[in-house]
């Protein structure tokens, strides 16, 4: 049975290597021949692979040397004593998932209590509903600018503007995922519950919100993520300071192609971390309210 699951993984993640390495060495291969050009020499074949496969700044690093990278700025880091070195992904990774964290729970928090309203009062519906979902239309990369600006022109600087980022993409999902949650019960069993005559909060604590409970894991789940990208957007125009978005800003300014992929895959790494977590909270959450196996 375990065959059978991890096999196919396997298959597409060695495809996707495979694909990794011949685009690496196509896409590195100019720079190759031009240097073999200049000197005035040929070079076989396998010189030019293993060439474009180990350049200093290349188009497209190949895997080995992105594992590379992400070793000697995390477990080497750690063996050397300096985990929280400025050269060490750990310390940036930390500092992005502190935003990432504050912004998650100030989005979670604000996106249930909306979700609440709008579920129990119509003019919410009509007017909250529709701003959230056009609030989402603004791009991102637009307003982080204006929001660290003006908040570091009235001394607000640090942590809480890349959580602000943070929290108005991750508020989003969990109200759309709340809002379908709390409103998941059908006719059927809220007429039961007023033949038990419960009032409005024995309705939402005993029904509407059990319920919402698959909903809310699952948008808890993008939140997060998108509470991560927001973290590490609300970090680029601080100008490569601190974090997983100012590593890649600062790989971009020196052409550091290897650090940039080194700090994306430390991102999807943490975000996996995370999204993990919140599936086997999930998981036991479900399980003790006996709506999971």
């Amino acid at each position: 049975m375990m065959t059978r699951s991890v096999l196919p993984i396997l298959t597409v993640v060695m495809a996707i290597v495979a694909l990794w390495y011949g685009g690496a060495v196509l896409m590195n291969k100019r720079w190759t021949m031009d240097q073999a050009a200049r000197a005035g020499v040929e070079l076989s074949l396998a010189e030019v692979v293993a060439d474009t496969l180990s350049q200093d700044r290349p188009k497209l690093p190949a895997p080995h040397q992105v594992i590379t990278e992400l070793w000697n700025t995390t477990g080497a880091k750690v063996l050397e004593g300096r985990a929280f070195s400025k050269r060490s992904l750990i310390f940036h990774g930390w500092i992005t998932l502190s935003a990432t964290l504050l912004g998650f729970a100030i989005g979670t928090g604000l996106g249930i209590a909306l979700a609440v309203g709008i579920v129990h009062n119509r003019a919410m519906d009509m007017s909250v509903m529709p701003w959230a979902i056009a609030s989402q239309t603004i791009p991102i990369l637009a307003i982080a600018p204006m929001i660290i600006v003006v908040l570091n022109s009235i001394g607000v600087q640090g942590l809480l503007p890349k959580a602000i980022i943070s929290a108005y993409l991750s508020f989003f999902p969990v109200v759309v995922g709340m809002v379908k949650g709390l409103r998941s019960p059908d006719a059927m069993q809220l007429d039961l519950m007023r033949t038990y005559s419960a009032s409005g909060t024995q309705v939402f604590s005993m029904l509407r919100l059990p319920s919402s409970m698959p909903y809310l894991f699952t948008s808890l789940k993008v939140g997060m993520a998108a509470s991560l990208v927001g973290a590490i957007v609300g970090e680029l125009p601080t100008g490569a300071i601190r974090g997983l978005g100012a590593r890649l800003l600062a790989g971009s300014y020196y052409g550091q192609t290897v650090q940039i992929w080194s700090a994306l895959f430390a991102a999807a790494i943490l975000a996996a971390t995370l999204v993990g977590l919140i599936g086997l909270i999930q998981r036991i959450t479900l399980k003790r309210m006996g709506m999971a196996r």
